[in-house]
């Protein structure tokens, strides 16, 4: 992951913390109190995944981009090789051609 993405995830996680934190300290019911902290985890949960899922997308797209030239490049070798081989193929036809 790339360093913004990084430091993103420790600042979430730091607040999910403090919050948390917080919550638990607050002087209120404890039924309040983990309704509460229900509600916030699973907000905190959403976006999470909104965002991991927004950091898939956009590492995909350069990973397939990069595997797509890779490849191009794998198969015009091949292609190279493969002309290659034939006009070598040819020639050695053609010297046996001649020694007949």
């Amino acid at each position: 992951m790339s360093k913004t993405t990084d430091n993103l995830l420790s600042f979430l996680a730091g607040a999910s913390a403090g919050a948390i934190l917080g919550i638990l300290y607050a002087p209120d019911k404890g039924t309040n109190t983990r309704e509460k902290l229900a509600f916030k985890l699973e907000k905190y949960k959403q976006k999470l995944e909104d965002l991991l899922e927004d950091i898939m997308e956009e590492q995909a797209e350069p990973i397939l981009s990069n595997a797509r030239s890779e490849g191009e490049k794998v198969i015009q070798d091949a292609k190279e090789k493969a002309e290659k081989l034939l006009e070598d193929v040819d020639q050695l036809i053609g010297q046996i051609k001649e020694k007949k």
